[in-house]
């Protein structure tokens, strides 16, 4: 039949199946609906008649899910539609320019500093400053005389609360990939003084010069992603350093208080709103338009309290254990109101503090453990991953333990 030659061509013979192409329905004045009845990853006219993959959408949906583009995002069933749903009943957009007067949770200044292309002429090699005289000293900064460079970031080299991820090895011999990743060891995260190599340096003043003065820290997220790797969206708290377009920065200490960039960071890389990021992201950038339309946690809701904690002392309390592992990160865990020594990198206790966030999180948007549970198993490469390294999923059992323990007022479980 038509419906199995299709399958079998992945519908067209000379374009990859991966490749995404959308049916729109249409009708005359005479056929007016309420709503829309939409589907994703279908592969027959038989699956219109699936109700486990076709559900119904109405103008108020779209315009609440995306309010600033009114643009349908990418669900792949009925109860995903329903939980993205309800998330935005719930909580607002983080930009919301649906109205006359923009309305913000946060307030952002997005921001691009240095381009890898237009902007290759303000970089310099560790060589080139060595040979023109210059040192090393804290912060992997370079100095001579009164200038002062700053290490370039790049996406490669930060993960979700670490700044210090991957270094950037530089084998100029490897003329198909000169330019590598190598993921820090745990001895490496464990020393404060370990910052990752970076490719190119930086003129200080350059780098104020894009950011109005320069700033004490800053939160970057990764450009480049996709809704099929373990994680989508990627930040964390980053020094004050030079950084490229790979690393986009949210906000900077210009814009926010470190008590909100802390909540800021934790939210953006909570399960929860993964989960609603990769039911929009068709592509592989994570593009401002819509970064700008994700649902987070206002800040009256960061009062409620989890057995004599409020959400606000917890998210504080793991951020600053997290991030604030090496020295460079010092003026944010003072403004946090840490005046002790960065924290030691453990990778246990991590786990415990990151699944503790995201149980957190799964409380404050408003989600059932049956959902928590269902957006969990959205994350294939995160099971996968998990269940390579310890043989079970572990990041599901660790976040569903947290979440039973916060709903009975324990904020100190150490979940096994």
């Amino acid at each position: 039949s038509a419906d199995q030659e299709a399958r079998t061509n992945k519908w067209f013979p000379d374009v990859d199946s991966r490749f995404k192409f959308c049916a729109l329905i249409v009708g005359g004045e005479e056929r007016t609906f309420e709503q829309a009845r939409c589907g994703f990853y279908l592969n027959s006219k038989a699956d219109l008649d699936d109700a486990e993959r076709v559900f119904p959408m109405t103008p108020a949906d779209f315009q609440r899910i995306n309010p600033n583009t009114g643009t349908m995002p990418i669900l792949r069933s009925p109860r995903d539609a329903e939980i993205v749903r309800g998330i935005y009943e719930h909580n607002p957009a983080l930009i919301d320019k649906s109205g006359p007067d923009q309305r913000e949770v946060w307030p952002l200044k997005y921001d691009r500093m240095l381009d890898m292309a237009n902007d290759s002429g303000h970089f310099r090699t560790a060589n080139d400053l060595v040979e023109a005289g210059g040192y090393r000293v804290a912060g992997n900064h370079y100095k001579y005389g009164q200038q002062e460079w700053l290490p370039l970031y790049q996406g490669r080299m930060i993960h979700q609360f670490d700044h210090r991820a991957g270094s950037v090895e530089v084998n100029l011999e490897n003329v198909h990939n000169p330019y590598s990743t190598r993921a820090a060891t745990e001895q490496e995260h464990g020393d404060v003084r370990f910052l990752p190599d970076t490719q190119y340096w930086v003129d200080a003043d350059e780098a104020k010069r894009r950011t109005s003065g320069g700033f004490r820290w800053a939160i970057p997220f990764r450009n480049i992603t996709r809704a099929t790797d373990e994680r989508t969206l990627i930040a964390t708290i980053g020094p004050w350093a030079a950084y490229s377009h790979s690393l986009p920065l949210l906000a900077t200490s210009n814009e926010l208080a470190a008590t909100d960039a802390a909540r800021l960071v934790a939210n953006v890389n909570a399960l929860a709103l993964d989960y609603v990021m990769r039911n929009k992201l068709a592509g592989t950038n994570a593009t401002w338009y819509i970064i700008e339309q994700l649902p987070v946690i206002p800040p009256g809701a960061y009062d409620r309290e989890f057995g004599g904690a409020t959400a606000a002392e917890l998210v504080r309390d793991h951020v600053l254990r997290l991030c604030c592992t090496a020295s460079d990160l010092e003026p944010f865990a003072r403004e946090l109101g840490h005046a002790g020594p960065p924290f030691r990198w453990d990778a246990a206790e991590r786990r415990q503090l990151r699944a503790r966030l995201d149980a957190l999180y799964f409380h404050l948007y408003g989600l059932s453990e049956a959902d928590a549970e269902h957006v969990l198993d959205q994350f294939p490469v995160l099971e996968k991953n998990d269940r390579a390294e310890h043989g079970r999923y572990l990041t599901k059992e660790l976040v569903l333990g947290h979440y039973r323990a916060l709903a009975q007022g324990d904020a100190a479980a150490q979940i096994s």
